[in-house]
């Protein structure tokens, strides 16, 4: 039965309040936990699961997910039958060449699910964290006899306005939906973007969908709520593990630092259930006399002299003697210079920190003058391959954007202070 299996990817996903970490790639491909993307615990959860055929819709900004993606060899994915495919909007093939929704995502990539005789199909969301065996979820769709099953978690009742909310009777069926309630009064399941769908059903209300004038034509807003009010035979299915959504900066700070914690919510090192990536050849980490790393991730390919505290490190680090990292998320090939200290930080690729330089000082914690509801807890972003130069005190809820040079800089930047790059976008 798992042969014939499919499940598309929706993985073309803008991620505005992920602010600089998604300005130049989709929120599928931003790097997470040391070493991986987040469509890799997507990817992961499919070929743990025994599915090996697999479609990821992409769209905005796709090169450095398809560049991650590749041939699909990681996930045991290239493969001659099935395997993973891209599946980009085609130009030209209907009024708007890009995706409408999430239904339209699938409705304008039907051909791939015609051509497969199967009974099922899975749409997934390639921007969260969790490990699901999906058997799991089959067996709940059949057992049920559901027509459509929505994977759900329970969230704060201070957060259901960020997700589609559910409510169910004690079977399991979908009674009520609401996307993103101000406040749910009765329910507080979320939906996790993880549906498993009839396959013949699916292809006609996506039909339906379709020819309906003033529809977003978008699962969790037009889709899944008309099947709800139809009684269409919608089931929840109560997830009850890990779960996350990384929509937003703080939410993935914080869920790097639930991955430092003694029993963190995902283990990255389970035999049974691994999290596959592309990775390249790195040496051993070098920790070079003198240095002191506590309560952290550190990748292959680092070099560590100084101090690292409570933070991720990506390949390629490097922390000589007398810098520290404190707090923080380094991605992969970023130095911080000698005396050095990077504080409640998160540093994307390629950045390079100047002798001296302080990234995230003082207590002032005003909100970024550009982004002031993503960045307003203290944390401070600065962009791929900038260059900050020596001797300079950035504060915190700073934005610097990617590629700015030491020339960007004519003095020191306060808190809640914004450094446009060459192409900044806010």
């Amino acid at each position: 039965m798992n042969g014939s299996r499919y499940a598309y990817v929706l993985a073309g996903g803008e991620g505005r309040r992920l602010c600089l970490l998604s300005e130049r790639r989709a929120k599928p491909a931003v790097p997470f936990g040391g070493k991986y993307r987040i469509i890799d615990f997507t990817l992961s959860n499919c070929v743990n699961s025994g599915i090996y055929d697999v479609g990821v819709l992409t769209q905005y900004r796709p090169t450095s997910l398809n560049r991650h993606i590749g041939t699909g060899r990681p996930w045991d994915l290239d493969r001659t039958r099935g395997g993973i495919q891209i599946l980009q909007p085609s130009l030209g093939a209907v009024d708007s060449d890009w995706y409408q929704g999430t239904a339209d995502a699938i409705y304008r990539n039907l051909i791939h699910l015609r051509r497969r005789r199967i009974d099922h199909v899975l749409v997934l969301s390639g921007d969260h964290l969790y490990t699901m065996d999906y058997n799991v979820l089959y067996a709940f769709h059949v057992r049920n006899q559901a027509r459509a099953t929505v994977a759900v978690t329970e969230v704060p009742a201070d957060m259901t306005h960020h997700f589609g909310i559910l409510e169910a009777d004690d079977k399991g069926r979908v009674v009520g939906f609401q996307e993103k309630p101000r406040t749910a009064q009765k329910s507080r399941m979320a939906s996790m973007g993880v549906y498993l769908f009839d396959r013949d059903s699916l292809i006609r209300w996506l039909e339906e969908d379709a020819g309906v004038s003033d529809s977003s034509h978008d699962f969790g807003k037009d889709v899944i709520p008309r099947l709800v009010a139809r009684d269409e035979g919608v089931f929840a299915y109560p997830f009850p593990d890990y779960w996350q959504d990384v929509g937003t900066v703080d939410s993935y700070y914080e869920s790097h630092r639930a991955l430092l914690t003694d029993r963190p919510p995902i283990d990255l090192a389970d035999p049974d259930w691994v999290i596959h990536t592309q990775s390249a050849d790195r040496p051993p980490v070098r920790f070079e006399p003198g240095c002191r790393v506590a309560g952290s991730m550190v990748a292959n390919g680092c070099t560590i002299g100084g101090e690292v505290v409570r933070s991720v490190l990506f390949p390629g680090v490097i922390v000589p003697r007398g810098a520290v990292v404190r707090d923080s998320i380094v991605m992969g090939d970023s130095i911080i210079q000698r005396g050095a200290v990077v504080d409640r930080a998160i540093l994307d690729k390629l950045v390079e920190v100047g002798e001296g330089a302080r990234v995230g000082d003082g207590d002032d914690s005003t909100p970024n003058v550009a982004c002031p509801d993503h960045l307003s807890t203290g944390l401070t972003i600065v962009g791929k391959g900038a260059h900050l130069p020596d001797g300079i005190t950035i504060g915190r809820n700073v934005r610097i954007g990617a590629y700015v040079t030491r020339s960007y800089f004519t003095r020191d930047v306060p808190s809640g202070g914004v450094v446009d790059g060459p192409e900044s976008v806010h």
